[in-house]
């Protein structure tokens, strides 16, 4: 039984994760860009919090349908507290930094240690995020996901990139290490909150095989139902494209638009309106457009939204196409979330969750190891300012084939699982 009580609990602890998100969105990236220019090695940074979705995002789901879900994101969320008050001890002891040079880093010590701390940041992302899906049908009734995920992910963006991001520039630009001090904090509150849940939030399966044999089942599930898997593959290129984007707009905004890091938190937090906004008239706009058209047209907008990003001719252009692409990004995942959470038994939920976003969020840490190199290959063959944009065009192309090859799927597959497809 639902208990919905539990839901503005769980979606203020959500909104704090997410804040701390937000404010991280800008600092991990933007302090890497101090200790380097190189855009290899300043991929390097996402790619530490991207890549134990790659690693560890199948035991995420075995582990998810075997404990109780709550005092798993709780743990990880003590985890992160951890691992962001190291990193902020870290840069406070390196301080003042030398200026970066052009290959190499300016202090490899604190690189590779932040990386580290990114590597345990995200590795923890991977359990919290993977048990908070599974928990949220535990919260509100299924014929209201869409309206509760709607409102999660409304929070979530105001944090992760509206407030999140600007916080998060304005901090890094007056004192380095701030941030990351603030987000443990941020992180200690929220698994606070967590910690006065209460309610039945252990998985209703009582027995356990190998974890093989578990991951088996949960694999066996998803291959049996194939709208399920094509999901999943169109979510995963779109994150790569979405990836191979992210590097080359810090650079890009940086040199071709001269924009700083409290610029480029308020770009990002413009963007952050747009999904906000997206959040909130989700439900309505599925219901009046359907599951199916929907998940076309927003497809569709994302790469329009890729190909226009590139000739912005200044920030506030750029502002608005990431408003855009956020807003229509936020109605995608409101209607292939919820049909997610939906369709997939509870005592399989964390474990066929874990092998899709796997497969959706596996090809993350691909896109953001392309960006930079797309960008050191393309500077062999033309300027340095159409290097920085080659990786938009290359994400354009790549979303527009992916709307073709996606079209007819996403036009009939929409259907509760069982039903005539």
């Amino acid at each position: 039984m639902a208990d919905r009580s539990l839901l503005p609990r769980f979606i203020a602890a959500s909104g704090m994760t997410n804040l701390a998100d937000g404010i991280a969105v800008v600092v991990w990236a933007w302090i890497a860009s101090l200790l380097t220019r190189d855009p290899v090695l300043i991929a390097l940074m996402p790619i530490a919090l991207r890549l134990p979705w790659f690693l560890f995002a199948l035991p995420a789901g075995v582990v998810t349908d075997r404990v109780d879900r709550r005092l798993l994101i709780l743990g990880m969320d003590v985890l992160r507290a951890a691992a962001f008050a190291a990193a902020g001890l870290c840069v406070w002891l390196s301080m003042p930094l030398a200026s970066a040079p052009d290959a190499g880093t300016a202090n490899p010590a604190l690189f590779y240690a932040l990386l580290s701390c990114a590597l345990f940041v995200g590795t923890a992302e991977v359990f919290r995020d993977n048990a908070a899906q599974t928990i949220l049908p535990a919260l509100v009734p299924h014929a209201q996901l869409e309206q509760a995920n709607g409102r999660l992910w409304s929070v979530e963006l105001v944090g992760n990139s509206l407030l999140g991001p600007a916080l998060g520039a304005f901090l890094i630009a007056a004192v380095l290490w701030t941030p990351f001090a603030l987000n443990a904090a941020m992180f200690a509150l929220a698994a606070l909150l967590v910690l006065s849940l209460s309610g039945p939030f252990k998985p209703t399966r009582t027995e356990h095989g190998s974890w093989r044999s578990d991951l088996a089942e949960g694999w066996r599930f998803l291959r049996g139902h194939p709208f399920l898997m094509v999901l999943a593959v169109i979510t995963g290129i779109w994150n790569l494209l979405h990836q191979m984007v992210v590097i080359a707009l810090i650079l890009h905004v940086q040199e071709n638009l001269g924009i700083g890091a409290q610029g480029y938190g308020l770009i990002l937090a413009a963007g952050a309106v747009g999904g906000i906004a997206g959040g909130i008239v989700a439900a309505r706009v599925v219901k009046l457009m359907g599951q199916n058209a929907a998940a076309q047209w927003m497809t569709l907008a994302s790469a329009v939204a890729f190909a226009i990003m590139p000739f912005a001719p200044n920030g506030y252009v750029l502002a608005l196409v990431l408003a855009m692409f956020e807003f229509t990004g936020l109605i995608w995942n409101t209607v292939s979330v919820s049909y997610r959470q939906r369709s997939i038994p509870d005592a399989l939920l964390g474990r066929v969750n874990s092998i899709y976003r796997l497969l959706a969020w596996g090809m993350m840490p691909i896109g953001l190891l392309l960006s930079g190199l797309v960008v050191r290959w393309s500077e062999g063959v033309v300027t340095r300012d159409l290097a920085l944009i080659t990786p938009f065009v290359l994400a354009a192309l790549g979303a527009t084939a992916l709307t073709a090859l996606a079209w007819r799927p996403l036009g009939r597959g929409f259907k509760p699982i069982g039903a005539p497809q």
